[in-house]
């Protein structure tokens, strides 16, 4: 046996072993700006980050793909969240990068015309707040929920790709920035 190809073989096995556990962006990072394409209602529009964090806290969700069971439950929660966050000054956008030319439709359906869902294509901003994974061979976001402060620092990462306590932390998260800015 080779010592150096069993070093070699090691060192490699932990290098893919430390990209699949590369964690999010972590609260107070400085959140990437971008703005994409989406909809909101059916309707198209462009989503500026910059833009919205004018207007206060940003919660950014990302998710894998539109239509899917757990992104499809995840879009309920968050539209019947909607009205909370919005008494708290929040704005809630959805980021997915997977089938973006679904995005319109599921903005209007699954998010109920509550709040705007972006298309990521190529899972670039994905890649920027550091949230990726692969779903039949393709790269797309993974399910992760930001809170994002005017000042654009991030008070809340969460990933987990059961959607059950996104939304529950997320409003926690928009809660203690509203007690605390008020």
């Amino acid at each position: 046996m080779n010592p150096l190809k069993t070093l070699s073989a090691a060192v490699l096995t932990l290098s893919l072993f430390t990209l699949s556990a590369h964690a999010a962006l972590e609260a107070g990072a400085k959140a990437p700006d971008f703005s994409l394409q989406g909809a909101l209602g059916g309707k198209p529009l462009t989503f500026s980050l910059q833009q919205a964090l004018q207007s206060g806290p940003v919660v950014l969700y990302f998710f894998p793909a539109a239509f899917t069971k757990g992104c499809t439950l995840e879009a309920h929660a968050f539209a019947e969240a909607s009205d909370d966050f919005k008494k708290l000054g929040a704005t809630v956008v959805g980021v997915t990068a997977g089938n973006v030319d679904q995005v319109d439709e599921f903005s209007k359906l699954e998010c109920r015309d509550k709040f705007a869902v972006a298309a990521d294509p190529g899972a670039k901003v994905a890649s920027e707040y550091q949230t990726l994974m692969q779903m039949n061979g393709k790269t797309v976001s993974d399910r992760t929920s930001f809170v994002i402060a005017p000042d654009g620092k991030i008070l809340m990462s969460y990933t987990d790709r059961n959607p059950d306590e996104h939304i529950q932390k997320s409003m926690d998260a928009v809660k203690k920035y509203a007690n605390s800015h008020s």
